[in-house]
């Protein structure tokens, strides 16, 4: 059938033509986001107004454009979490919301251990004195054998966990639903936030965003951790707080902090940008070449199947 399916993700069949081909092959519309970024709501309403599908990363699929696109049948998001669609909205009124779990639990690991080297051996700051011309040494510390506190025990939480047993870390868990099979097998124990915070030499978090979860981690909680820990978040912006954080970096509570999310993004605080003991990435957790085919593959047989009428491998609402 000639469905019309508007697709978000700047990444979508970046490299490779195959995830979009599959769409284009089934005789679809397929309008793609010309805005080199994430759509506002009022874009998205607009080119969502008549659109049968919807394959979306981060951009805000709210109540508004749901109720303002009528022939809508199904949400694709490109990615895990779906904090950013109204799902009670597509409930009412019967839309299937799919998503892609496990394509990026890999990539997404590999880049918090990347990022809690980085924040711990001051990498970003050592390459940009170094093409000033500087040739500055730049005192770190060492992930081995450190205790190392990870929230949430998903897919990519105990991805992480894996391949900290390489550095021999000691190994603490966090999670609301405990796997004590997973902790005996990775040679770690869960334990409350509270003692890890105070115990780790890095927290890494892998949360979803939840309203349980949201600031999570404040100014009490950071007051909590050691004076030379780091914290990493490549989950979802809005767990920690980004003000206390502020707080935290700017008066040396903690050593320092890699972030992949933000509350909003693009990045719009000012004050965290500015600070030295910050490392800072765009949401590219999922942004490799492997991650990115398998999570486009996967949105868009979600896609169809939702609205060809079988039964998604992935349906969240």
């Amino acid at each position: 059938m000639g469905y019309k399916v508007v697709v978000t993700p700047r990444s979508f069949g970046a490299t490779s033509s195959r995830p979009l081909d599959m769409l284009r092959e089934k005789g679809y519309e397929v309008v793609l986001n010309s805005q080199g970024r994430p759509l506002k709501q009022e874009e998205l309403l607009k080119l969502a107004a008549d659109a049968d599908g919807l394959l979306v990363g981060i951009d805000e699929v709210s109540r508004q454009v749901i109720e303002g696109s009528p022939n809508l049948k199904a949400i694709s998001k490109y990615g895990v979490g779906v904090d950013n669609i109204d799902l009670q909205a597509a409930r009412e009124r019967g839309i299937i919301v799919t998503n892609t779990p496990g394509v990026n639990t890999e990539a997404v690991a590999d880049l918090a251990v990347a990022l809690m080297l980085c924040a711990a051996r001051q990498v970003v700051a050592a390459d940009h004195s170094i093409r000033k011309g500087e040739w500055k040494k730049f005192m770190g510390v060492s992930l081995f054998k450190k205790t190392v506190g990870i929230l949430g025990t998903g897919q990519i939480g105990r991805a992480v966990a894996r391949r900290l047993k390489g550095f021999e870390a000691d190994l603490l868990l966090y999670d609301i639903a405990r796997d004590e099979e997973f902790a005996a097998a990775i040679g770690g124990r869960y334990a409350g936030l509270e003692e890890i915070l105070q115990e780790a030499d890095f927290v890494s978090v892998h949360l979803p965003l939840l309203p349980a979860t949201r600031n999570l981690i404040g100014e009490a909680e950071l007051r909590l951790m050691k004076t030379g820990a780091v914290i990493v978040n490549t989950a979802r912006g809005g767990i920690i707080d980004e003000t206390a954080l502020v707080k935290a970096l700017r008066e040396k509570w903690i050593r320092g902090a890699a972030l992949d999310t933000f509350s909003v993004e693009p990045l719009a605080n000012e004050e965290l940008r500015k600070l030295p003991n910050v490392v800072l990435t765009p949401h590219i957790g999922a942004y490799t070449e492997e991650a990115v085919l398998m999570m486009g593959m996967q949105a868009a047989r979600n896609l169809i199947d939702a609205l060809e009428g079988r039964r998604p491998e992935n349906i969240v609402n």
